[in-house]
Order: C-alpha cells, then structure tokens, then sequence
C-alpha cells in the first residue's frame, strides 16, 4: 500500500527542513572535536586559576566542561567563548605556553586554529 500522496510530500519537506539543521550541529561538533584534539596533541601548557597544565588534561577538562553547556554551542565560537576562554569559577582567563612561543590567551590561540581549520577544509 502507497502512503499518502500529502504523508509523502510532508515527510519529504521535514527531511529537507532538519537536514540543514543536522548539518550544522554536525559541523559545529567536528570543529569542536577538532579543538579538543589540537589541545591535547599540542604540546603546550596552559595555565589556569594560576595552575600549569599539560596539554592533555587540559582537553580533558575543556571536554568536560563542554559537555555540561553543549546545549548552548550554536557555533565552534560559542566553544571558546563559553568553554576554554576563562575559568568559569574565577573568570580569569586561560593562558597557553607553547615551546618557543609567546604566551598568549587559549581564546586567541584557540580562534587562529579554527580559521586554520575552516581554510584547510574549505580553501
């Protein structure tokens, strides 16, 4: 039995309608992953409430915090912003040490490495 010429049509325009939606989520969510795994792969110390961290607890506890304001993130932005911008206890912000680098900000660290991501995906 063939549904519905109008069931069809309507489940058609509602595919259409959330495949835009998921494809955002989605690519908000590989951005953010890919944030996650530059943070721990790369070798820097970050500092934060006045305590150094390796880089790999470090993107241990961004990803945790993540996954309690998840909701929030419209954006890979939303991410840094919300995230790995600032403690959200004591609202100073996070600092990074890479080797041979001057210390800087993860907020402005972590914002060169997405448009870095965004131009090597779509060049």
């Amino acid at each position: 039995m063939n549904p519905a010429p109008w069931r069809l049509t309507g489940l058609i325009a509602v595919l259409l309608l959330a495949s835009p939606a998921q494809a955002a989520e989605s690519v908000v969510t590989q951005e953010v992953q890919h944030l996650l795994t530059f943070v721990a792969a790369s070798g820097c110390t970050f500092v934060r409430n006045g305590t150094s961290y390796a880089a790999d607890k470090a993107s241990e506890h961004l990803a945790s915090k993540y996954t309690y304001i998840s909701g929030r993130v419209k954006r890979a932005e939303d991410f840094i912003t919300y995230t790995a911008s600032a403690s959200s206890i004591t609202g100073q912000p996070y600092l990074v040490h890479c080797p041979n680098k001057a210390e800087q900000t993860s907020r402005a660290w972590l914002t060169t490495e997405l448009l870095r991501y965004r131009q090597q995906r779509n060049p």
